[in-house]
């Protein structure tokens, strides 16, 4: 496996995102319209692609919540390269590259119906939190935190 950081204008980095919305709006049902209005990646300036060999399998992003926090975006493994520890290296990557940048912590939302969104996060340091902004009073969402630093 490799890692690319790059730019949410990166072709490969599309065509997961694409993915991951597909599997989504499965999810999140009705929900998928309010979801996807805050998954744009208009603001989404670090982006990670992992590679096995030539082909793209998946990726991850974080963009600035605030000057000490960067809220990480866009998770996702293909299918057919799930359960090999892909989204773990994905999510470390994300937390080292915005250890770079001074963010000394990450905030992200997941939905309660991605239980192994949920399991990931917490199996890598994330605590549950309050939801923020828009996912207040969300209750299919659930926001998780960890101090990167």
């Amino acid at each position: 496996m490799t890692f690319q950081r790059t730019t949410s204008d990166d072709s490969n980095f599309i065509h997961l995102v694409a993915l991951l919305d597909e599997d989504l709006a499965i999810r999140d049902g009705e929900d998928h319209a309010f979801y996807a209005q805050f998954d744009t990646l208009d603001h989404i300036k670090n982006s990670i692609v992992c590679y096995h060999g030539d082909l793209a399998v998946g990726c991850g992003a974080f963009k600035p919540y605030n000057s000490t926090t960067a809220e990480i975006k866009r998770m996702f493994v293909h299918p057919d390269f799930r359960g090999q520890g892909i989204a773990t290296a994905i999510l470390n990557e994300l937390e080292r590259w915005a250890t770079e940048l001074q963010y000394t912590n990450c905030i992200l939302e997941t939905g309660t119906n991605n239980p192994n969104a949920i399991q990931l996060y917490k199996k890598t340091g994330y605590s549950v939190i309050p939801n923020y902004d828009q996912y207040e009073n969300v209750t299919t969402s659930i926001c998780l935190g960890k101090t990167i630093v």
